[in-house]
């Protein structure tokens, strides 16, 4: 199970392995007392960071892009996926909207990728989305 959730939420027993997927630290916030491992590679780039700024209205626009970038760099998150099929998995992010966030897209993204690699189903192919 895959779930997403504000760095500033307490831990919860039932969160199962805490990843932080942003690529600056939140604000804050102290290394030691976080818990969770942090994976800025996973995160959206700066530059698309920067574009987006946690603007709603580009949302979909950062959506599209976020999830080319994601497939165009499998290493960065492949190891999720083992994770959310064994357990819960919380991906951890600052963002005050909850709903508009890389986290969410990320879930998403894993969540695809977990559907595609259900038995029976073919190799992933990332030929149309990296253009």
């Amino acid at each position: 199970m895959i779930r997403c959730k504000r760095v500033y939420a307490p831990m919860e027993a039932d969160d199962g392995r805490r990843v932080l997927v942003d690529r600056l630290w939140p604000r804050g916030v102290r290394k030691e007392d976080l818990a969770a491992e942090w994976l800025k590679d996973v995160a959206p780039s700066n530059e698309l960071r920067q574009r987006f700024h946690h603007e709603a209205g580009l949302f979909g626009e950062f959506r599209e892009a976020y999830r080319k970038e994601l497939a165009a760099h499998p290493e960065h998150w492949w190891g999720l996926l083992d994770v959310a099929r064994k357990g819960n998995l919380t991906l951890l992010y600052g963002a005050k909207d909850e709903k508009h966030n890389n986290a969410q897209v990320l879930a998403e993204f894993l969540e695809d990728e977990l559907e595609r690699l259900h038995p029976g189903s073919s190799p992933t192919c990332y030929a149309g989305e990296l253009e």
